[in-house]
């Protein structure tokens, strides 16, 4: 059996996986950001929901500008881009804290998720290149490992420093996370910017035609690119929504606490999942894998939608562990035997898709508005959509 990391590659491996928990803690600090902002500001579910669509349309206006950026001058230039976009998007909520704007607070976002598109670009086309292609998925979810702890990072710091008055609502320090992790990101692109990052020469066996083949014309490829697509809206509307729907099943529980829930109960799940799914790929072929979890996690959204309180809880706790490897997986199986350059074209289209993440929480906040159950038919209707590219994929 081939090793997950070849030890060539293990050091730039390590350097590259790390970047995982950046965008991890950015990520899941917005689901606080969200419910801070309802309260503080005193607007809309659907209104707060731009707090994510924002981050995420960064994500479709700078993924093909970063994959330009790749292809010209390699990964490490790509990683050095976003890493400089992060940090300045976060030192920007300084000033931000004291205006308290929204419209200014979006425009950090924006810049953040731009940051973000970079690094997201660069590294999971290039983790997936540091080994042998037949163990690409499992080294991707080896290194999204690390993108798992971020998620639970995120909720717990925004919980206990910006959800920390009496009632666990808004009325903490919204500055101090961005302005420390600010900084740490910008110190991390410079040890990037003195560090050896191999820029791999992929190696392509097959026919000229393989060579020459386009890239939408590959069925795995289109069909993962839409897959994505619904994956990162059902992810992050479930994210977005946790704590509004938490706190309406079971009335008893603070903002606060739901926070908590999230970070050591969903996203503890997330993680676990993402430590294990690369192990368990090496026994279950990773579309089945996949098949399977998008069939529980639907089963999952049914019950939050219909059930109430404990047990509807559980269910999407449960969602969590399903939707684990999602992302990494149908990302590897998307651009698995592609020719290096539809490779690297092929990640920037579906690093594009994470604009699904703009698209979901804002329809679940209008769906929801009244009963935030009601919101997460989108999520179900996303799963199913991953379930027929699972069964689609097996098949072949």
């Amino acid at each position: 059996m081939k090793r997950v990391v070849d030890r060539n590659y293990l050091v730039p491996f390590l350097l590259i996986a790390s970047l995982f928990f950046l965008w991890g803690f950015a990520h899941s600090i917005l689901d606080v950001l969200n419910k801070h902002f309802q309260d503080v500001l005193v607007i809309s579910k659907s209104r707060s929901a731009l707090v994510q669509a924002m981050v995420y349309s960064g994500y479709f206006v700078m993924a093909l500008p970063a994959g330009a950026v790749i292809r010209k001058w390699g990964y490490k230039a790509g990683v050095l881009c976003g890493l400089a976009l992060y940090g300045l998007g976060a030192l920007m909520f300084i000033p931000g804290g004291q205006m308290m704007n929204f419209s200014f607070f979006l425009l950090c976002l924006f810049v953040i998720g731009c940051g973000l598109t970079f690094l997201e670009t660069s590294a999971n086309p290039y983790v997936t290149v540091l080994g042998a292609p037949e163990t690409s998925a499992s080294r991707l979810n080896l290194a999204q490992s690390l993108n798992g702890l971020g998620w639970i990072a995120g909720p717990l710091v925004g919980s206990l420093v910006v959800l920390s008055d009496a009632e666990g609502n808004g009325g903490g320090n919204l500055t101090a996370p961005y302005a420390v992790i600010g900084v740490v990101v910008l110190l991390i692109a410079i040890v990037f910017s003195r560090a050896k990052l191999p820029e791999i020469q992929e190696s392509f066996e097959g026919t000229v035609d393989d060579k020459d083949q386009k890239l939408w014309s590959q069925w795995k490829f289109s069909f993962g690119v839409i897959a994505l697509f619904f994956y990162v809206a059902a992810q992050t509307g479930i994210n977005s929504f946790f704590i509004n729907y938490t706190i309406e099943t079971i009335p008893s529980v603070s903002a606060k606490t739901a926070g908590l829930i999230l970070s050591f109960g969903g996203m503890g799940l997330f993680m676990f999942g993402r430590v294990t799914g690369s192990q368990v790929m090496k026994h279950i072929r990773a579309e089945k894998l996949l098949t399977v979890l998008a069939l529980i996690a639907s089963l999952t959204m049914l019950a939050v939608i219909f059930g109430r309180g404990y047990f509807s809880m559980a269910a999407i706790l449960l969602c969590y562990l399903c939707e684990s490897i999602m992302f990494p997986t149908i990302f590897a199986l998307a651009i698995k035997g592609l020719n290096p350059e539809n490779t690297k074209k092929g990640s920037s289209y579906l690093i594009m898709t994470i604009v699904g993440g703009a698209v979901a929480p804002v329809l679940m906040g209008v769906i929801g508005e009244t009963q935030m159950a009601l919101g997460f038919f989108v999520p179900l209707v996303c799963f199913f959509v991953i379930l027929a590219y699972g069964l689609r994929y097996s098949k072949a």
